[in-house]
């Protein structure tokens, strides 16, 4: 007998899905909306309380969160399929700082999504994410007055000549 240990056989994730499905600590409950229920996982790009989206319970997971730092951009994390029972090592963290421009960032996390084999839905909806992400991070442009037109603008013209 070797002295090394061995993992006992791994659950599936329909039946994680099924007992952390009422009770986890990414759900968000609300009583209003018909009570509507939302996910934190860093892994859920839609924030959906559902199986199809539920990153801590699917084998591949997709999630794009804000980058650290106070220079704005994006981080990309995937899950990866070899390392399930060490969660340290099960993330892959690709980053693109606020300096990139947009394009090169969808384009980062299209790529990267597309060949390592995830879904393509979860593709889209980490670019729409992305999008979200770095929209939020622009700055607020001050609205400027309103030009006066027709009329108004004839009669401002003349008192001004």
């Amino acid at each position: 007998m070797s002295g090394h240990s061995h993992h006992s056989h791994q659950v599936s994730s329909d039946l994680v899905w099924e007992i952390a499905r009422n009770q986890n600590s990414f759900l968000v409950k609300r009583k209003t909306g018909g009570g509507v229920r939302f996910s934190r996982d860093p892994l859920n790009p839609l924030n959906v309380h559902s199986r199809k989206y539920a990153g801590f319970v699917n084998d591949k997971a997709v999630g794009v969160v804000p980058a650290e730092g106070d220079k704005g951009g994006v981080t990309l994390i995937t899950k990866k399929t070899k390392h399930t029972q060490r969660p340290r090592s099960n993330l892959n963290k690709i980053t693109w700082g606020g300096d990139k421009s947009t394009r090169k960032t969808y384009k980062g996390i299209s790529s990267n999504v597309a060949k390592n084999g995830y879904r393509g839905d979860l593709r889209a909806s980490a670019v729409a994410r992305a999008s979200a992400i770095r929209q939020s991070q622009r700055p607020v442009k001050e609205t400027p007055e309103p030009k006066l037109r027709g009329s108004k603008a004839k009669k401002d013209g003349a008192d001004e000549a």
